[in-house]
């Protein structure tokens, strides 16, 4: 989903992204400023030397990020041993910051294995809000965790950082819309750049192998 087009009518758009059209099948090497861009300045990385880092950049309320969700942890699990996943919650509104918080306060509790698919799927299938802290609470509360504590991590000095630097992050990268995927702290692709997100897949594939090898 862009930036500046915040409509959720477009799930329909979201699910066709996802499609491998043969069309573009991969017959030649992917390329910089077509298929992926190059970092003027690099980002910030969090993953140890020898590993590389991949971000997924995501919106809980983009339909878009919701179908994307299951292939990009299907890639998750076949990804390279030296592949280091950073999911970042984007903000590009203030009132994107509450589902800010909720992804790093379930992230503290070590409950996003449990709870992220889940959040996706209460809003995108179950249509129900959680666009403000008292209900993304008060849904969190009906999954079995203790709500007290969850507010603790919610309003927490801790997650209240990781969410500024989570925005500062996708700035640094020029996030133009979600999903997308940062690599290395030095390229970034999306579904509009690589055609769809299937093969923004394959662009980090090839950006990773590339990395591996030196280049």
């Amino acid at each position: 989903m862009k930036r500046r087009n915040f409509s959720l009518a477009c799930s329909a758009i979201a699910g066709a992204s996802l499609i491998q059209n043969p069309a573009w099948a991969q017959t030649k090497p992917f390329e910089a400023g077509t298929d992926y861009l190059v970092l003027d300045t690099r980002a910030p990385v969090e993953a140890v030397a020898g590993k590389i880092e991949v971000v997924e950049f995501f919106w809980y309320s983009c339909p878009h990020c919701h179908v994307f969700e299951p292939a990009f942890q299907a890639w998750t699990q076949r990804a390279g041993a030296d592949i280091v996943v950073r999911r970042v919650p984007v903000a590009f509104r203030d009132d994107f910051v509450p589902q800010q918080r909720l992804y790093y306060a379930l992230e503290a509790m070590d409950l996003v294995d449990k709870l992220h698919a889940k959040v996706f799927a209460a809003i995108h299938t179950e249509k129900q809000d959680l666009s403000r802290p008292e209900s993304i609470a008060d849904w969190v509360a009906k999954q079995g965790v203790d709500k007290a504590k969850f507010l603790t991590h919610f309003n927490s000095f801790s997650v209240s950082t990781k969410a500024t630097r989570g925005t500062q992050l996708q700035n640094t990268y020029k996030v133009e819309g979600v999903p997308s995927l940062g690599v290395a702290g030095r390229f970034y692709t999306d579904g509009t750049l690589a055609k769809n997100l299937n093969r923004a897949l394959q662009v980090v594939d090839s950006l990773a192998a590339g990395i591996r090898s030196g280049r």
